[in-house]
């Protein structure tokens, strides 16, 4: 659901802003030892900070809130002592978290925020913040709501900040866009209405967008995607959203069209960058296509999967969601790269028409892959999204995201998704990436002596690993990997981090839109 919560920068003093707001809070930052900062708002208070740092045994660490009542103007206010560490983006988005859920409610708050010399410095409070006041409810109000202000002062002043606070408020917008479509039960969201919401996307994001149905998915031979829809009285979709910086325009551009024909673009194999400068012409030099997981529902099939098991599984597409989301924020960052997003869309549920273990395959370009298990049906889908990007979109990166695989949340728990590549410089650039936006990922290795795991008897390739290997999300991925051609191709299995139990700084339980904002900060360079 959007995110009521609204920041903007201010002058002035926390003491002026708070009076002429009606603010109940203010807060102050405390760097890591603790470091008492002079505020100017503790004038009236009968003991110095460091006094009440020490009394409450505060270290200033990022997240770490100390509280007292202050008189600010003719009322008395909460007054918050907030640790920032060292006041690094990833203090800071964590400090913004903590600080926006002891906001909640009230009604406005202000805050000085120390943001240096680090440009992303402020961008990442207003993430924290802004993702901390995310909520999703259906009918049920929230016990307290969010606050509906937050004013920020910075050494730098409102005119600077607003380029910061903006970047932040994009990023976190399209985060919980991520959340928002992985949360919503799979009684209303099918395929149909995930392609509908990337329409209303491309409509208000300056991108074009076709989706094919299931008449074109059996003509067009993406018969991955139509078995794993086969067992469901919802049919599949595969959604494809375009977006070309040429004539994307700035923010509020021109509606798009839908798109008629399939892009193409000429470049070779990628490197580690998804952009660089535009060529003499203004053509962009580079062409990136991201992949999602769009399974709107997993039961399992035939091979299903007890209750336990299904009770998060409305969030089983939160790697298409999380390409919707990074596909409607590329216009207002600005993005030089051309991007296509795919989002292969289906509904894996048993019936008479099921796919059955035992049955083979036929993909887009007519690799067949047998299936074992039909509860390993997320990579059956990809693989059809990526054998038509490489076929036919000559992308120079190829990125999908999925929650493919438990073996990934073993072998790294509930915050690191899970990165395989086949280019160094692209898993580099990834990595750093998502370290930087606070989505974290750790590279797995492709090992190559797994392959035979996955041969099949019948047919090229079986869709999970034979006994003996283990290594289930390394065998998931050479599975991808044989639909990825020779391009730069990366895997972010996103099966830990992309839903949480429990919230937790700026991440809130239940759908954590993981990925979007590692993509958008890898896209925007």
């Amino acid at each position: 659901m959007p995110i009521e919560t609204r920041i903007h920068g201010v002058g002035g003093t926390v003491s002026e802003t708070a009076v002429d707001l009606g603010a109940e809070v203010v807060a102050v930052p405390v760097r890591q030892g603790p470091v008492a900062p002079a505020a100017e708002v503790a004038g009236s208070l009968p003991f110095t900070l460091d006094e009440l740092l020490a009394l409450h045994n505060a270290k200033g660490e990022p997240g770490e809130i100390t509280s007292a009542q202050v008189r600010v103007g003719d009322r008395v206010r909460e007054l918050l002592l907030y640790g920032v560490g060292d006041a690094a983006p990833a203090d800071l988005r964590k400090a913004g978290a903590a600080l926006a859920r002891r906001g909640k409610g009230r009604t406005a708050l202000v805050a000085g925020v120390p943001t240096g010399d680090t440009p992303d410095a402020l961008a990442a409070f207003v993430e924290g913040v802004l993702l901390a006041c995310y909520e999703f409810k259906i009918g049920k109000a929230p016990a307290k709501r969010a606050p509906g202000t937050i004013a920020v002062l910075t050494e730098a002043g409102p005119e600077a900040d607003a380029a910061a606070i903006e970047l932040g408020t994009v990023r976190a917008r399209a985060t919980a866009l991520a959340r928002d479509l992985a949360n919503t039960p799979s009684r209303e969201k099918d395929p149909a209405w995930l392609a509908g919401q990337a329409e209303q996307v491309a409509a208000d994001s300056g991108l074009t967008v076709r989706v094919r149905g299931e008449k074109e998915l059996v003509e067009e031979g993406f018969g991955g995607l139509v078995a794993v829809g086969a067992g469901s009285s919802r049919p599949p979709r595969l959604i494809e959203l375009s977006y070309d910086p040429r004539s994307a325009g700035g923010s509020g551009g021109s509606s798009p069209q839908r798109k008629q024909g399939d892009p193409r673009s000429a470049g070779g194999p990628g490197g580690s960058s998804p952009q660089r400068e535009q060529g003499p012409e203004g053509e962009p030099e580079r062409h990136v296509v991201l992949v999602g997981k769009g399974i709107t529902f997993d039961s399992g099939g035939l091979s299903l999967k007890p209750n336990e098991g299904m009770k998060a599984m409305k969030t089983d597409m939160a790697g298409g969601g999380a390409v919707i989301a990074v596909m409607s924020a590329l216009r207002d960052l600005g993005v030089r790269a051309r991007v296509t997003g795919l989002v292969a869309a289906a509904e894996n549920m048993p019936s008479g028409s099921a796919m059955r273990p035992g049955d083979v395959i036929a993909h887009y370009g007519g690799k067949t892959s047998e299936v074992l298990n039909t509860d390993a049906e997320g990579r059956l889908v990809l693989a059809d999204a990526l054998a038509y990007a490489d076929a036919e979109l000559d992308p120079d990166v190829l990125v999908d995201v999925a929650t493919l695989t438990g073996a990934a949340k073993v072998a790294l728990g509930l915050r690191h998704g899970a990165l395989f590549s086949t280019d160094d410089d692209l898993a580099a650039a990834l990595t750093g990436a998502g370290t930087a936006a606070g989505d974290p990922v750790w590279r797995l290795p492709l090992v190559d002596d797994y392959r035979a795991a996955i041969d099949s008897d019948v047919a090229d390739i079986n869709n999970i690993g034979r006994g003996g290997y283990g290594g289930g999300s390394i065998t998931a991925a050479l599975f991808l990997r044989e639909f990825a051609g020779d391009r730069a191709w990366a895997h972010l299995d996103i099966a830990g981090p992309g839903r949480a139990a429990s919230d937790d700084a700026e991440t809130t339980r239940g759908a954590t839109g993981f990925g979007t904002r590692l993509l958008l900060r890898w896209l925007a360079g």
